[in-house]
């Protein structure tokens, strides 16, 4: 997912920088052309239809070019994979994570679960991320799909790693579901954004 997000945005950008060009091309010309001290007597510009037309129709054709691919990335990052190899439930509660490996339960045993705590402030070890480092990680492996649960036990939050290009809000009372897929092995960190509505 995170790569198409990142694919996207070259590809923006580079029309982006084509435009800027173009117009600073333009502005440059026109300032130029109608500077006071270099030319006394302005050239005479006529109005066109067809330059009217096409500045008219070139504007509108952009933002339609970049809304095709956007929405098609938009639709392929709300796509649910079939049949995961894994599916982890994440509940969320005020300051910390529980998160459980459902597929590993039989009828006699609880499934493999664990809460994950951030680390304090004075806790921290020299090189680690402070708000980002958690005493139990969530393991999952490369390559491979995976389906993430997300519900919260008391309040609403969201569920998110940006760099994964994942983000999910958990409403008290539902269950949400979002698939992924880490393509590289790392560490990769999360966060919880609480919603307070009054």
């Amino acid at each position: 997912m995170m790569q198409g997000i990142i694919d996207l945005h070259h590809d923006i950008f580079f029309f982006l920088i084509l435009i800027l060009v173009f117009v600073s091309r333009i502005l440059v010309r026109a300032l130029w052309h109608f500077h006071y001290a270099k030319n006394p007597i302005p050239q005479r510009i006529v109005h066109g239809t067809t330059i009217e037309i096409l500045r008219t129709i070139f504007p509108s054709i952009i933002p339609m070019c970049i809304a095709l691919p956007s929405f098609a990335l938009l639709y392929s990052m709300d796509e649910v994979v079939v049949d995961p190899a894994m599916t982890i439930k994440a509940i969320g509660h005020q300051w910390y994570r529980t998160y459980e490996y459902s597929d590993y339960n039989s009828s006699d045993e609880q499934s493999l679960t664990f809460d994950s705590y951030t680390i304090p402030e004075d806790d921290l070890e020299l090189g680690q991320s402070r708000l980002l480092e958690v005493d139990n990680r969530v393991v999952v492996p490369a390559k491979t799909h995976l389906r993430i649960i997300v519900t919260p036990a008391d309040v609403p939050h969201s569920w998110v790693v940006p760099s994964l290009g994942v983000k999910c809000d958990d409403v008290p009372g539902r269950l949400n579901q979002i698939s992924i897929s880490v393509q590289r092995e790392g560490v990769y960190y999360g966060d919880i954004s609480f919603y307070i509505y009054y």
